[in-house]
């Protein structure tokens, strides 16, 4: 048996409900408490889903190598903090992303809650049986106990082209038509195994080698991701310099032959227009936003692209609005910004760099602010 599995499952015994000593390592044990939160009073066309994209699209544009420890814990804290769809990693060549190095043994070692999605991106076939060794190697390996208890590693790949030639070419090495073709018979094989495939359209508003996108393209190419079976299509401006009028115009073209509600929003924050697309793409029917804690991120094929939406920006701008962000009990029935906010300060000074989320930095002043006052109160009161 893997000895990865014995440790989650004896862990997931411990934590669901989780244990206080499991959490005191991560940091996280006096919030603990659970509770229902207000998924189920809020209607389901105002909840918004919020898929974790730190640990994948985060960090594989960090120039260091990130240890697998650290990844783990990051993943451990999102599921913690209420998130229930993470992209925990890439199948990808570590000579072309080095940050993904490793990727299975992240899945394996961390601790997996139920009912959280751990995705992982597979760019191919050879991407695709990568992962399919682990899984096999887990299903051989689990007891029967350990089944019922402990998720596998991964039940989600996420799939990805892009909608202009010049971009797919610098990231895949080939043309949209081609990758289109070999994501078939990936997306085919997973479905086959009982996997939820997930797709991305890259420069979805703009490229950064051929500048304004056609939008009948994007649509053209999300269609083609939902007729091979990918549940959802996430639309990305990966540039980052979006204005919502031209995620407005985007929507409206792609909507023409795909479902709004198979459709998500992956917005970069390049030009600080992120929060602005993500109402946008809101009130045009999207129900799904990528987001990023901390506003880790970048492209490595997008020369000047800075990090994704920070997670806490997209949970404070959506406080007090129609919409409620869904979450696990973990996060009182949403995702915590107080945790979040946490988590992003603690994974930058990991990175050697403070947070870049504009609702982190603040909430963090103001929360060392009301300290230095109760302090100030308490040596007051003692003089």
């Amino acid at each position: 048996m893997l000895s990865t599995t014995s440790l989650s499952s004896r862990l997931l015994r411990e934590v669901v409900p989780l244990s206080r000593a499991r959490l005191s390592t991560i940091g996280l044990a006096s919030t603990t408490r659970l509770g229902r939160g207000l998924a189920t009073e809020v209607p389901k066309s105002n909840l918004v889903n919020i898929v974790e994209v730190g640990p994948r699209d985060g960090l594989q544009n960090e120039k260091g190598i990130v240890p697998v420890d650290v990844k783990v814990e990051l993943i451990e804290r999102l599921a913690l903090a209420g998130c229930q769809n993470i992209e925990a990693g890439s199948f990808v060549s570590p000579k072309w992303v080095p940050q993904m190095a490793g990727t299975a043994e992240v899945i394996t070692r961390m601790t997996r809650l139920p009912d959280v999605h751990y995705a992982v991106l597979v760019p191919n076939q050879k991407g695709l049986d990568n992962l399919n060794t682990l899984l096999s190697t887990y299903n051989a390996s689990s007891s029967t106990s350990d089944a019922e208890t402990t998720p596998p590693p991964s039940d989600e790949i996420s799939i990805f082209t892009a909608a202009t030639d010049a971009f797919t070419k610098a990231n895949l090495n080939t043309s949209i038509a081609e990758s289109l073709s070999r994501l078939r018979s990936v997306a085919r094989a997973a479905l086959d195994r009982g996997l939820r495939v997930r797709g991305y359209v890259s420069v979805a508003v703009a490229c950064p080698y051929l500048g304004q996108v056609d939008y009948t393209k994007v649509r053209e190419v999300a269609n083609e991701l939902r007729e091979m079976g990918c549940y959802e299509v996430s639309l990305g401006d990966t540039v980052g310099q979006g204005t919502p009028a031209q995620v407005a115009e985007m929507l409206e073209e792609v909507k023409k032959s795909v479902p709004v509600e198979m459709l998500a929003g992956h917005f970069h924050d390049t030009y600080g227009t992120a929060i602005a697309n993500v109402f946008t793409a809101l009130e045009h029917g999207v129900r799904t936003i990528d987001s990023s804690v901390g506003g880790l991120g970048g492209c490595p094929y997008s020369p000047g692209a800075t990090g994704n939406v920070a997670t806490e920006d997209v949970l404070y701008a959506l406080r007090g609005s129609k919409y409620h962000v869904a979450g696990s009990e973990y996060g009182h029935g949403s995702i915590d910004l107080d945790k979040m906010t946490e988590i992003g300060w603690w994974i930058s000074g990991k990175l050697g760099r403070e947070s870049v989320s504009r609702a982190g930095r603040a909430l963090r002043a103001r929360k060392r602010r009301e300290a230095e006052m109760d302090k100030d109160g308490e040596i007051r009161a003692k003089l």
